[in-house]
């Protein structure tokens, strides 16, 4: 097999966290490629409703979570102007065991810094007139809406402007060193077949749910939960703020305005297989009905289209549906299991990528020995329309 030059670092997986870590260590001046087995934002990050979370939602049994995404939410509003609909979000409740909740959930909020203003049944139907009219007052959080594509394009067209080099359709079918240690990767070239290898001086795993097999390759164990969900796209815009029930995260409980559709999810469970996204038809049917509680036209609006997308979860296995586990996200620098070389991160969520890349930036660049700090917190992106402007030059 040709061998290619090796940059220093490789990072396989392009979805939002792999782009955002690509941008992180071009910016600290490192060397980078980043490799994806399918297009960009294939996986996960363009399957995902396109919430820009508050935090609001994990602020009751996550705070860790909670405090990540108020987190990003203000920074990604700050590096990605016009990438959101900063239309805000409510909490809906329709009884007295949702307002039971909101007794819980205000005080997790503040303690978690997400500002919160409690809507009156009236002042919350003005505001969306489609609400259940049963309803008995809303809570109103910062979530926004964004797209989940165009977003995570915003670090890709910034990483290749700043000398990333980004392969996609280029799937990676080992890890290359001795046993103990990880030197690079080994690829195909999905388009002519073509093997080779690259090199580096560290592997990034940024592989999300398909993480475990990318570990796996190296020799180590990745402890993370494929964890499916159902999504329901319907024609005709239901809401034009996200809607949220005021209880417990469960099935069906949130509606998210995506242009001229409204997005009703989700359901979960656990598989091995990341590529085992089924569809359900119940869990179809599940959407319809919860969804319908918070606003009733979901009942019959025509579905435009409906899909699965697997969570990657951190945890230890075992877990019946992701709802057991943490939102949080984790680096892991396996050279505390033997294995030098190699670095996974994995969890968190589409709000949360530019802290993942943080994070594992950190951990690279101290192994590296480059003492260049985090820039990403103020460095405004480029424009989305900027990576196809790049790649057709």
């Amino acid at each position: 097999m040709e061998r290619a030059s090796g940059p220093r670092v490789v990072i396989v997986g392009g979805g939002g966290t792999g782009g955002a870590l690509a941008h992180d260590l071009a910016l600290r001046g490192i060397r980078v490629v980043l490799v994806e087995r399918h297009g960009l934002t294939s996986g996960t990050t363009g399957r995902h409703h396109g919430l820009l979370h508050s935090g609001a939602r994990y602020a009751v049994n996550d705070p860790e979570s909670a405090v990540e995404c108020i987190t990003e939410n203000r920074i990604l509003r700050r590096i990605c102007p016009g990438s959101f609909e900063e239309n805000d979000g409510l909490f809906v409740a329709l009884g007295d065991e949702d307002l039971d909740w909101r007794d819980r959930l205000v005080p997790a909020c503040e303690a978690s810094g997400i500002p919160t203003r409690w809507l009156t049944r009236l002042e919350a139907l003005r505001l969306e007139p489609l609400l259940n009219p049963r309803l008995v007052g809303a809570l109103q959080v910062p979530d926004a809406t964004m797209d989940a594509m165009r977003m995570p394009l915003r670090f890709f067209a910034t990483a290749l402007a700043n000398g990333a080099d980004i392969r996609p359709y280029t799937e990676v079918v080992g890890l290359t060193g001795s046993p103990g240690c990880v030197t690079g990767v080994r690829v195909v070239d999905r388009a002519t077949g073509r093997q080779y290898e690259i090199g580096g001086d560290i592997v990034v795993n940024a592989a999300g749910p398909w993480g475990e097999s990318i570990g796996r390759m190296g020799g180590v164990d990745v402890p993370v939960q494929p964890s499916p969900g159902v999504l329901v796209a319907l024609r005709g815009r239901l809401c034009n703020m996200v809607v949220n029930r005021m209880h417990k995260s469960g099935d069906g409980d949130i509606v998210v305005p995506q242009r001229a559709l409204s997005i009703v999810g989700t359901s979960s469970w656990v598989v091995e297989d990341p590529d085992d996204l089924a569809v359900p038809e119940d869990h179809v049917q599940r959407m319809i009905d919860e969804g319908s509680k918070l606003i009733p036209a979901v009942r019959t609006a025509t579905i435009r289209a409906t899909w699965s997308a697997a969570r990657p979860l951190i945890g230890e296995r075992g877990a019946s549906t992701g709802r057991e586990l943490s939102r949080t996200f984790k680096c892991y620098d396996h050279a505390t299991e033997g294995v030098e070389g190699l670095v996974t991160i994995s969890g968190g969520k589409g709000t949360t990528l530019r802290g993942m890349a943080e994070l594992t930036a950190d951990v690279v660049a101290h192994k590296l020995g480059v003492e260049e700090p985090c820039r990403t917190r103020e460095t405004v992106l480029l424009p989305h329309t900027a990576f196809h402007h790049a790649r057709a030059a």
